[in-house]
């Protein structure tokens, strides 16, 4: 065979050849497998390779840059139009060059020169350290400049505005003629807008529906305050009934209800509400007769049916229905019912003969009904009532109501047997046990054996698993009250205070729970619980003599309900208890100088109770109020002379308290010993400087200049105080200067120091109004957001805003503020008072002074209001002035100013209200 021969065989391997490469084997090379003619060829390589590198980074920064034209016009011709482009783009390089130089010099001489006017005014700053308070206070303000200028500017532009004008007076004539001509109506119309659908808006009842919803808001609120309710019981039932007849008229068609019913009684002839329903339809129809015919088949039907046979006789005229009831009690002779009909029936006739007859006929078959007892008892006379009484209780011996019948007519003896006999038959009755209690007072009996009585009343019914708890004994004893029964009533409450504590709840927990349920007991106005109250208290008081507060919380209730010789003798025996006590003292030497008018028994208590406490500072400035109310001018200076020079508790090492030279200050001033006065509070200010009172008396005894120098320090000791910066405000905005830039920017260096104060933004707020309510309601409104809670500025609120934004405003004021608020419920009454709402703003003015009695202000409004009605009621006046005397309020903004007059120094409190009521007079009104 012919072998075929490679023509490769025997040749030269091509360069880079592996053999069996596609096969997927792998080659190598060796040092001799190169050669030096492969290393030049590499290197070669090598060379081309990285030129081509360079060349394509070259391209790559040419063309990125897109407005290089170098690379991208390269190898286009350069015309004439070239060249002028580029000199005009030359140009413009070089001139935004120099403008960005010229800045950049600028900048530099700028620093330059503020570096030397710093260094100039550095000597000038420091001799800045020696200004007097005088210097200071001459330096006009920026903002005074400014408005100097602008009010200078605008009469400028007016006069040359106004140069060469001339003015006529015109006619009433022509004016009315030109109205005339121009179009005007001269009545008022109702806007309306019409839309593009042909929607005719009337804005008029817009307006007027959205004060009705503010309005009904402005109810909702006050009942909501108030507890009470708008709804009309008797004219909800009334439109109840009416709906009931439509209802009727509607769902009922006669004819077809009788077919219905008709049917009924066929079907079940035995069935009486079948019978009795019948015969109310015909009774519903106006169709008596078929009715009384209805009812009589039904008798027949159903014999043993009391309803059956109530209805016939109610169906009937009384004749007939006297036989009907005849048939009744045939057929149904223990019938209680039946016989209580039938005794009505007589009682309605006016024949009490046949209705005892009747009623004793019954007893003969029922016996044991305590109903027909009690109604056959009611007839007679106490003679024969006392002998069926002793036959019925030996017949219905579970009856309590008939045992006590009986012990009722009894004699004292007779009655302890029958209530004893009573409480052995009936042994878990717990009304024996409060009528043997009565009996026993009835009769003058000690209070200790009704103590014992009911002492033994609650272990008895205890033991015979019957018990009560201590609400329930509590409501007996103030239905003893209400009944009479004092002595009974205490004994129940000493007998069932200890019920439902355990061992493991001490004196505090008792007395705690006594004193709860003494406030739920304390009585309402015309309403009893005084006796039950202080029986309770006394409870509280013997478990916890020591307790100040429970003696005061006896003291405010004795005060309240009780007499003036009750309240001095808790407040004796409480001294007693609590010797160290000074509010104790306190409240009985004021009762006994206020409410019996003993200035001598009032300044002995204070001896004692300054022997008791001899430090004690309360009780030193209460002798000096006693002392100077009654004009004992000298004993009062004498006692403050006195107090300034020793030591009190917590003021160990001092002369006095700041308070004691405060009230020093206060009276000599009032005296007219202005010039002591203020040696005392300047002398007071140097030993407590902290006690911001002192720097204001010492400010109200200075002229002007020297009382901003005075608040100027007092500022510094006291920053704090919102007092010192309100005041210091005042002066600067008070007449003749009226300052209003400098008061600003007093107030505002004060909200600084005093965040979130109300009173500040008040003040604020309140010297802004006197020159552009805009600006004010606008302060307001930052003040609202930072305080939203306060009442005050709420109520400032109200009486800014235009007269057709102040019920909504209102509305707004009582859902952010407390709804109890004074200050917000007074501007609501006023608001209704403006409207001339009278019976509202009264509620609303009763409203305020029932939430806080201590607010004065609230009582001069109100006596304003009683005051300026059309026709005043005297007595209105007077109830208003009588009850702001028993509250005794001391606070308000008005109120203060008015009390703290040194001309009004010893004025009682209803001339006080009469100076409010000035003050507010010449407030911004509604």
């Amino acid at each position: 065979m012919y072998q075929i021969t490679k023509d490769f065989l025997g040749k030269p391997a091509p360069p880079g050849y592996i053999a069996g490469l596609g096969r997927g084997a792998t080659g190598f090379t060796t040092r001799s497998d190169i050669g030096p003619a492969r290393e030049a060829a590499a290197a070669k390589d090598a060379d081309k390779q990285q030129t081509q590198r360079s060349k394509d980074e070259e391209d790559e920064r040419r063309f990125a840059n897109a407005e290089n034209e170098e690379g991208l016009f390269s190898n286009m011709p350069y015309e004439e139009d070239d060249e002028e482009a580029d000199k005009v783009w030359a140009m413009i390089d070089a001139k935004m060059e120099e403008r960005h130089k010229g800045k950049q010099r600028t900048n530099v001489e700028g620093e330059s020169d503020k570096q030397e006017i710093d260094q100039q005014l550095h000597g000038l700053k420091r001799q800045l350290q020696g200004l007097t308070e005088d210097e200071w206070s001459a330096i006009p303000d920026v903002s005074q400049l400014a408005e100097t200028a602008a009010r200078a500017k605008r009469r400028r532009k007016t006069a040359v505005s106004r140069r060469g004008e001339r003015y006529s007076q015109v006619s009433d004539s022509t004016l009315v003629a030109g109205l005339g001509l121009a179009g005007h109506d001269q009545e008022i119309a109702v806007e309306t807008s019409k839309d593009e659908d042909g929607t005719v808006t009337n804005f008029l009842a817009l307006g007027q529906a959205r004060n009705d919803v503010l309005q009904m808001k402005l109810d909702q609120a006050g009942d909501s305050a108030s507890g009470k309710t708008t709804i009309d019981p008797r004219g909800y039932l009334t439109s109840l009934n009416t709906v009931g007849a439509q209802t009727a008229a509607e769902i009922g068609d006669i004819s077809r209800a009788r077919t219905l019913l008709k049917s009924v009684t066929q079907s079940s002839p035995k069935h009486a509400p079948g019978w009795i329903a019948a015969a109310r339809l015909e009774e519903v129809a106006q169709k008596m007769s078929k009715a009384r015919s209805i009812i009589a088949q039904g008798c027949e039907n159903c014999p043993q049916s009391e309803d059956v046979w109530l209805e016939a006789a109610r169906l009937n005229r009384r004749e007939d229905a006297r036989a009907v009831l005849a048939s009744a009690v045939r057929n149904l002779p223990r019938s209680v019912r039946v016989w209580e009909a039938a005794a009505e029936l007589e009682a309605a006739a006016g024949d009490v003969g046949a209705q005892r007859k009747v009623l004793r006929r019954a007893l003969e078959f029922v016996p044991t009904s305590v109903v027909l007892w009690k109604a056959a008892i009611a007839l007679e006379p106490p003679e024969d009532a006392r002998v069926l009484l002793a036959y019925a209780v030996e017949l219905v011996p579970l009856s309590v109501d008939l045992w006590l019948a009986l012990a009722r007519l009894e004699t004292y003896e007779k009655a302890q047997k029958v209530l004893n006999r009573a409480r052995r038959a009936v042994s878990t009755s717990h009304e024996i046990w409060i009528a043997a209690a009565r009996l026993e007072e009835q009769q003058g009996a000690a209070h200790v054996n009704i103590d014992r009585i009911m002492a033994k009343a609650v272990a008895s019914l205890a033991a015979s698993g019957a018990p009560m708890d201590r609400e329930q004994w509590f409501a007996q004893a103030l239905q003893c009250e209400e009944d009479g029964y004092s002595a009974t009533c205490r004994a129940i409450v000493a007998a069932a205070a200890d019920l439902g504590f355990d061992s493991d709840d001490t004196a505090e927990d008792r007395a705690a729970a006594w004193v709860a349920d003494a406030e739920r007991f304390e009585p309402q106005t015309g309403k009893p619980g005084v006796v039950t109250a202080r029986a309770i208290f006394a409870q509280a008081l013997a478990v916890q003599p020591g307790d100040v507060d429970l003696w005061r919380s006896a003291a405010d209730m004795e005060r309240s309900h009780g007499t003036a010789d009750d309240v001095d003798s808790l407040l004796r025996r409480a001294v007693q208890f609590c010797p160290q006590a000074e509010v104790l003292w306190l409240m009985a030497a004021k009762e006994k100088w206020t409410r019996q008018n003993d200035v001598a028994g009032a300044r002995v208590i204070l001896e004692e109770a300054f022997a008791a406490n001899a430090h004690s500072e309360a009780i030193v400035l209460a002798a000096v109020k006693l002392e100077s109310e009654t004009r004992q001018d000298a004993r009062a200076l004498a006692l403050l002379e006195r107090a300034r020079a020793s030591e009190f508790a917590g003021h160990v090492g001092a002369r006095g308290t700041a308070r004691v030279w405060m009230k020093s200050a206060v009276l000599m001033r009032q005296l007219g010993r202005s010039a002591d006065a203020l040696a005392v509070a300047r002398e007071g200010g140097a030993l407590f400087p902290n006690f911001y009172k002192l720097w204001l008396v010492q400010a109200q005894l200075q002229p002007p200049q020297e009382a901003r120098q005075a608040l100027s320090r007092a500022l510094k000791a006291c920053p704090r105080a919102p007092e010192l910066w309100i005041s210091a405000a005042r002066l600067e905005f008070a007449e003749p200067q009226r300052n209003l830039a400098r008061a600003r920017a007093i107030l505002e260096r004060a909200r600084v120091y005093v965040p979130r104060s109300p009173v500040l933004w008040l003040e604020a707020v309140l010297m802004e109004a006197e020159e552009s309510d805009s600006v004010a309601r606008a302060l307001l409104a930052r003040a609202l957001q930072e305080c939203p809670h306060a009442g005050v500025l709420w109520a400032t609120a109200i009486v800014l805003e235009p007269r057709a934004q102040r019920k909504a405003r209102s509305v707004d004021a009582l859902k952010h503020a407390d709804a109890h608020d004074p200050e917000v419920t007074v501007a609501v009454a006023r608001l209704f008072w403006a409207e001339h709402r009278v019976e509202k703003a009264r509620s609303w003015f009763e409203r305020a002074v029932r939430a806080d009695p201590d607010y004065g202000d609230a009582w001069a409004w109100w006596l304003r209001f009683e005051r300026e009605q059309r026709e005043p009621d005297p007595s209105s006046v007077a109830a208003v002035e009588d009850a702001c005397v028993r509250a005794e309020p001391r606070h308000g903004r008005y109120w203060q100013r008015a009390a703290k007059d040194p001309d009004n120094a010893w004025l009682p409190v209803a001339e006080i209200l009469h100076k409010t009521a000035e003050l507010l007079a010449t407030t911004r009104q509604l």
